[in-house]
């Protein structure tokens, strides 16, 4: 980068960490808000319908709703200027405000129908089968892990691009001298069209079993060669070969069962001090809020937890990537390109990293290239 790409960048970095930090810190006071001040209120002009009244599945569904309602409301303004405004400052959107919308409307959506059916689920596991709910509910999100693993790449990924099979004979040849070997067994590989939302390059090996394809956006298509690709590439084939899609899935069910049992406690307590007593089979609705509060809350200290481990599995692959494909040089050039085109700072500062980042600094990555070339 030059010294004036070089600071632009930093700017993006520093202002997007802002709003990220502005959105947690709004998520987590709204939660609040509704948890202690407006859940119980809400709750009892719900048991006032009589279409409601009846059925507490129900009543939790339209509480659930007016709470997902209401948060849209208040993050609105900060996920449009986050998510757009700030984008096209730096020129990194490629997407029409109507085209930002409906990708936002779109995401919500499944965000909210995929929690919807957890927060459910939840209720019901708690209602019938009390005490070790929250053991079964561990087992259930190691199900709900497999499914969706699955249907990423075939179902939800396209939800929000275009995919479609790759004709790169080269490419193709490439993937497969890659993967011969390591067991891994690839469907295909896919274009994926990130150029109707953005112009930074991207490229996953998405998907579990049958469904496991790769996805190359044709950002990187179009502006890395052959020898780039491949080596990023190889770095995904690392995860396989290191089994860290497994062990994330351990680690997940672990980070589920440690989550649900805190809840356990806390909403026993919480509930035992507003109204004298607590029972499973009749833990009132009004405690979903809450719920979505300590898992907030839960999954925000872990995340540097996971953020450790994820950037030790990072560097196992990047070093993965330079012994399988022994170019040293396209690894240099490929990191450099993803850094300029994706203004990812390459030096952030380190409690940055520590707190947020799933992946070591691109200076990092750089370096540790560089001493492998110099030690082989």
């Amino acid at each position: 980068m030059t010294a004036e790409e070089l600071a632009e960048t930093k700017r993006y970095g520093r202002q997007g960490l802002i709003c990220d930090l502005a959105d947690r810190a709004l998520d987590v006071t709204f939660l609040a808000a509704a948890a202690l001040l407006l859940a119980r209120p809400i709750d009892a002009w719900l048991a006032n319908w009589p279409v409601l009244d009846g059925s507490w599945t129900l009543r939790l569904v339209a509480l659930y709703l007016i709470v997902l309602g209401l948060h849209i409301c208040v993050s609105f303004p900060l996920s449009y200027y986050s998510g757009h405004v700030l984008e096209h400052r730096y020129s990194l959107s490629t997407l029409t405000f109507s085209g930002w919308l409906w990708r936002y409307v779109k995401r919500m959506g499944l965000g909210g129908a995929l929690n919807l059916l957890m927060f459910t689920g939840l209720f019901w596991l708690i209602w019938t089968t009390g005490t070790y709910w929250w053991l079964l509910a561990a087992a259930a999100s190691f199900v709900v892990m497999v499914v969706l693993g699955q249907l990423a790449p075939v179902l939800i990924i396209p939800l929000f691009y275009k995919i479609e099979r790759l004709d790169h004979s080269e490419l193709d040849d490439r993937m497969a001298r890659l993967a011969d070997g390591t067991g891994l067994s690839i469907e295909g590989v896919y274009r994926m069209a990130l150029s109707e939302e953005t112009v930074k390059a991207n490229a996953m090996l998405a998907g579990l079993g049958r469904t496991r394809r790769v996805l190359l956006g044709d950002t990187l298509l179009e502006q890395f060669s052959p020898e780039e690709i491949e080596v990023i590439f190889a770095h995904e084939i690392g995860h396989h070969v290191f089994r860290h899609i497994q062990k994330m899935i351990v680690l997940g069910i672990v980070y589920c069962a440690a989550g649900f049992w805190i809840c356990d406690r806390l909403i026993a307590a919480w509930v035992v001090r507003c109204d004298g007593r607590f029972d499973y089979a009749s833990l009132p609705i009004y405690t979903l809020p809450m719920l979505m509060l300590i898992l907030t809350l839960f999954t925000m200290l872990v995340e540097p937890i996971q953020n450790v481990i994820s950037r030790g599995y990072e560097r196992q692959c990047d070093a993965y990537a330079l012994e399988r494909t022994g170019s040293p040089d396209a690894y240099l050039s490929a990191f450099r390109k993803l850094a300029r085109l994706n203004k990812d700072d390459p030096n952030p500062h380190p409690l940055e990293v520590f707190l947020f980042h799933s992946h070591p600094p691109i200076a990092e990555r750089l370096t540790m290239a560089k001493e492998l070339i110099v030690d082989s």
